[in-house]
C-alpha cells in the first residue's frame, strides 16, 4: 500500500488547511471532507461532532474522517469520511462513505486505495455492507466502487442538488 489513513492530528493542520485552499482553486466537490469548506481554521474543523451535531441537528450521524496520506513523504493526497448509521437522508443520498483526492494527486489509483483501506475500518465497526453513491455522469467514481466490489442497487432523482446531472447511482458493497 502506498496510503496509509490516519486520524486528523495538527501534525497534518497546515496540509489539511492548504488542501482546502486546492480543492477551492479547482472549484472542487469536498465530499468526505466533514464540512472542511466551510470551516475557518483546523481547529473549528477537527471539532467535528461539536460543529457537525448543530449544523445537522436530528440528522446528524457520527462519522469517522481519515486523512490519506502518502506513506513514502506523509503527503495528504485525500480525505476520506466513514458515517454510521445511515440516516434516511445517507441512506437515500450520501451514502456511508465519502471522499475526495487533492486535483494534483488525481488519477494516480488513490481513491480506490483510499476507499480499500476504509472498508476494513467498516468491517471493524461490524458493517455486513456499506453504501456508497455517486453521479451517474462520474464514470472514475462508479469504477473505483465497482473495483471495490460494489452493486448497483438503483439510481435515485437528485431532489437535493448533490449531484451534476441531477441522477445519483447507489451502490453497495459486501462486507
Amino acid at each position: 500500500m502506498r496510503l496509509k489513513l490516519v486520524r486528523p492530528t495538527y501534525e497534518y493542520a497546515e496540509q489539511v488547511m492548504q488542501y482546502k485552499e486546492d480543492m477551492l482553486l479547482n472549484n472542487d466537490s469536498f465530499d468526505g471532507c466533514a464540512g472542511l469548506k466551510e470551516v475557518n481554521s483546523f481547529s473549528e474543523w477537527i471539532d467535528f461532532e461539536n460543529r457537525l451535531k448543530k449544523k445537522y441537528g436530528e440528522g446528524y450521524v457520527p462519522s469517522e474522517v481519515f486523512l490519506a496520506v502518502r506513506v513514502e513523504d506523509e503527503k495528504v493526497v485525500g480525505i476520506i469520511e466513514y458515517r454510521h448509521p445511515l440516516s434516511p437522508f445517507l441512506l437515500q443520498y450520501g451514502g456511508n462513505i465519502g471522499y475526495s483526492v487533492l486535483p494534483s494527486q488525481r488519477r494516480k489509483g488513490y481513491a480506490g486505495e483510499m476507499l480499500a483501506l476504509v472498508l476494513s475500518v467498516c468491517r471493524e465497526y461490524g458493517e455486513s455492507r456499506v453504501l456508497l453513491t455517486c453521479d451517474k455522469t462520474n464514470e472514475a467514481s462508479r469504477k473505483i466502487i465497482e473495483k471495490n466490489g460494489g452493486k448497483l442497487e438503483n439510481e435515485v432523482k437528485d431532489d437535493v442538488g448533490l449531484s451534476e446531472c441531477g441522477i445519483i447511482q447507489r451502490y453497495w458493497i459486501a462486507l
